[in-house]
């Protein structure tokens, strides 16, 4: 992957979230009704935030953990909640804005109290100015990128990680490219940025492959499939 390829992508996926579909993500990660197919949508992100927090200790103090296109913040709270010091970052500056209010509204009904803390920063989760973390979160980050992209993006996350990694990647299956056709169908403006189905157990070996992730190895996967939400989290981490 070319540094030139990355930059295009995340400015891609910049343009999208921050200047297309932030109020409609708002909406999405927030308690407002929506209609039924983002309500799937919903349901099954809330299912696969469960997982990724699932698979990290309860009592996180002592960890510093980047949340990885956090978004509007949800499980760099849930993280923060159980003693962890989070960082999160985003490319969409308007995202990151929405997930300083909800902390800050967390905060106010003491949030802190295990001794956790978050920082929320716009900009991208390759940038080594964010420092080493015990754990990286990437939840439906990496759906955006082509195989490739993806594993020298976690191949650089890894170099700055010291325990595990988890991440969620896109399931190839007859029912998402099925949607993602149907998607292609709107005016080019409107489209999301294209998710890329991939096989996500060859991901991981072609990232495991890489000589410099040789003191790592495959941990847990799970797939979660609700209506229009299809994603499968795997766990990469040292032994």
């Amino acid at each position: 992957m070319s540094h030139a390829d990355y930059m295009r992508r995340t400015g891609e996926i910049e343009h999208y979230f921050d200047r297309t579909a932030f109020d409609a993500w708002k909406r999405l990660t927030g308690d407002q009704p929506v209609s039924g197919i983002r309500a799937t949508v919903r349901k099954g992100r809330e299912e696969m935030r469960g997982i990724l927090a699932g698979w990290l200790p309860q009592d996180l103090r002592g960890w510093r953990i980047l949340d990885a296109g956090c978004g509007a913040g949800l499980l760099s709270l849930e993280m923060m909640e159980r003693g962890a010091e989070v960082v999160g970052v985003d490319l969409s500056a308007q995202m990151i804005a929405f997930a300083r209010q909800r902390a800050a509204e967390r905060m106010r009904h003491g949030a802190g109290d295990a001794g956790g803390s978050v920082r929320f920063e716009s900009g991208d989760m390759l940038d080594a100015g964010l420092g080493r973390f015990d754990a990286v979160v990437a939840m439906d980050v990496l759906i955006h990128y082509a195989p490739a992209q993806a594993i020298a993006a976690l191949e650089n996350l890894a170099a700055r990680t010291g325990r595990r990694m988890l991440f969620t990647l896109a399931p190839g299956s007859w029912l998402l490219r099925t949607m993602l056709a149907a998607g292609s169908a709107f005016p080019r403006g409107n489209r999301a940025p294209a998710i890329h189905p991939v096989q996500p157990e060859r991901v991981v070996s072609g990232l495991l492959a890489r000589p410099p992730m040789l003191d790592w190895q495959a941990g847990r996967t799970q797939r979660v499939g609700i209506g229009f939400y299809t994603s499968q989290a795997m766990e990469v981490a040292r032994p």
